[in-house]
């Protein structure tokens, strides 16, 4: 029960930034002597730090504990459509170090090239000490990639290559520490659970528009992946398409539709991969794009909620925050369109992490998986 206790630990400290051994005593039903060891040790690993003491009005003043920034650190490695990053952060999450490499499509031993490279480039922003504390390296990536040739306007023959291409298996001997794996829009999901700003949510549905659209769900205050990792595939959900045929909601809300309206007038594109944080000024088709990704992005979650009653929708994306801010308000109006009756709707509220979701959302598989309660992967698993 150590390892649990611990992780419990952890988990509470990491919720509230800093914790005193009573709290933590009263939240847990453990016994103070018990919270007492477990804190001393993991104080001793260098995973807690002492805060300046709080005095009461009685009794002695508590120490209250917090995580200790270089405790642990990890890697997160997002391969997308369009780009791949890679990101190393810290045990309070801090980004300490970026990588990113844009190509037209995602090519496995260019991925892989740009990994050994990086990983490389990563451990020498940290010291001896600090590099033996790497934890884990997560890895982000659309599943089954070779199913997206067409959409993606890459070569059949290349994506293909991902078919046999065990990406864990192949980064794994580059690393001197564990591997995880899984899909990227679910990782994003997980960063805005551990990182975001969501601590109030419980329950919620969560949607990254990138290249193309997915999403993940939390219950329960974790992660829900389900029995192959697939759980809250959110961009395969059928919505109304043109003259209300059902399509699927990748097929409307995905950033690779709004690339092809641009290009199909000759506009220049590769600034919506290489610059997220502005994108200028796009036109008309930017409006058009918003409006029929909001349409379809209501359908999702007010069928997402007719099965389970999620507190709240968040959305976030690969794109810049005013950009999302007008999608999310979009939405909101467009729901108030949609017949609910029965239903009990959530709140709708922009993510919190942004364009590195998916990077971070890597970054937190190890975090979660070692040091953290309800982690749901082991090494290798989807």
């Amino acid at each position: 029960m150590r390892d649990h206790n611990e992780r419990l630990v952890l988990s509470l400290v990491r919720q509230h930034g800093s914790l005193a051994k009573s709290d933590i005593a009263r939240m847990t039903g453990l016994s103070a002597q018990t919270v007492s060891v477990i804190m001393r040790a993991l104080e001793e690993d260098g995973l807690l730090v002492r805060r300046a003491p709080q005095r009461g009005r009685i009794g002695q003043p508590s120490i209250p504990m917090a995580l200790a920034p270089g405790g642990a650190f990890f890697i997160g490695l997002k391969i997308g459509r369009r780009s791949a990053e890679l990101v190393l952060i810290d045990f309070l999450g801090n980004v300490r170090a970026m990588l990113q490499h844009s190509y037209r499509y995602p090519a496995p031993r260019e991925a892989i090239a740009f990994v050994a490279e990086g990983i490389a480039t990563l451990r020498s922003e940290l010291t001896p000490a600090e590099d033996k504390r790497i934890a884990g390296l997560g890895i982000a990536v659309p599943f089954e990639l070779w199913s997206w040739a067409d959409a993606a306007g890459a070569p059949r023959a290349v994506m293909e290559e991902w078919r046999d291409c065990d990406i864990r298996a192949e980064i794994q001997p580059l690393c001197d520490f564990p591997v995880y794996l899984q899909n990227d829009a679910t990782s994003a999901c997980g960063a805005e659970l551990v990182f975001g700003k969501t601590g109030d949510l419980s329950d919620f549905v969560y949607f990254y528009i990138g290249a193309f659209a997915g999403g993940g769900i939390v219950l329960n205050g974790r992660l829900h992946g389900g029995p192959s990792g697939n759980a809250g595939a959110l961009g395969s959900m059928p919505v109304p398409g043109e003259n209300g045929r059902p399509t699927q909601l990748i097929d409307v809300a995905s950033i690779a539709v709004l690339e092809k309206t641009l290009a199909a007038r000759g506009a220049e594109t590769a600034h919506l991969w290489s610059s997220p944080q502005d994108w200028g000024d796009l036109g008309p088709e930017l409006d058009m794009w918003l409006g029929r990704a909001a349409d379809a992005l209501a359908y999702a979650i007010v069928s997402a909620c007719a099965v389970i009653d999620f507190e709240a929708a968040v959305i976030d994306g690969w794109m810049p925050a005013s950009v999302r801010q007008r999608l999310v308000e979009r939405v909101i109006d467009a729901i108030g369109g949609i017949d609910v009756e029965g239903l009990r709707l959530p709140a709708v509220r922009e993510g919190t992490v942004g364009i590195h979701a998916r990077a971070l959302g890597a970054a937190s598989l190890p975090l979660s998986e070692r040091f953290l309660m309800g982690a749901a992967h082991a090494p290798g698993n989807a």
